[in-house]
């Protein structure tokens, strides 16, 4: 086993960016009034958030990449047998990793065009008009449950990995180096 730098800066920063984002938004969204203009302000965040990771996805790190994670059917039918071998994230939390990009890109769609009927609109609410926005208010509330619902089984994942699986997945998301056999 050699220690390896797994996770670079520009991707924890992200990472945790992202977390406090998210959560913020989040509790600036169940409790509303005066709150929506940050709930707004945390949804352009988050979209810059999410346009930084996939441009990362491409020109970042090894293990940032999406090619290097990019959960295949031969790669998860491995990883489901037992003998998936790798760094970074395995196949189903390469799964998670995309589903959480999706949904919030989703999210953060949804909530431009969004509007709560009293005070705030989101910025691209005219390009859509109120018929379609308060539609897309309706997925955007639906989206925020499987935004927290993914966040919880990632949660959940760390957590597994750490107490049954004996693997610390904590630790490089804030250092950075794992122990392993990756690329030095």
């Amino acid at each position: 086993m050699k220690r390896f730098r797994l996770w670079d800066l520009p991707t924890r920063l992200f990472h945790w960016l992202l977390v406090a984002a998210v959560a913020a938004a989040v509790i600036t969204g169940q409790l509303g009034g005066g709150l929506m203009v940050w709930h707004g302000r945390l949804g352009i965040a988050i979209c810059g958030l999410l346009a930084f990771r996939l441009v990362w996805g491409f020109a970042g790190s090894t293990y940032a990449r999406f090619a290097q994670f990019f959960p295949t059917p031969g790669k998860l039918r491995a990883y489901l047998a037992g003998q998936w071998q790798g760094e970074g994230h395995n196949p189903l939390g390469a799964l998670s990793v995309l589903g959480l990009l999706g949904l919030l890109t989703a999210q953060v769609m949804t909530g431009l065009v969004a509007n709560d009927d009293i005070a705030f609109n989101g910025p691209l609410l005219d390009l859509v008009g109120r018929d379609w926005s308060n539609r897309l208010t309706g997925l955007h509330h639906l989206l925020a449950d499987g935004v927290i619902g993914l966040v919880v089984l990632h949660v959940a994942a760390i957590v597994y990995y750490r107490r049954v699986r004996q693997k610390n997945l904590l630790k490089p998301m804030l250092t950075g180096w794992q122990e392993g056999e990756g690329e030095s």
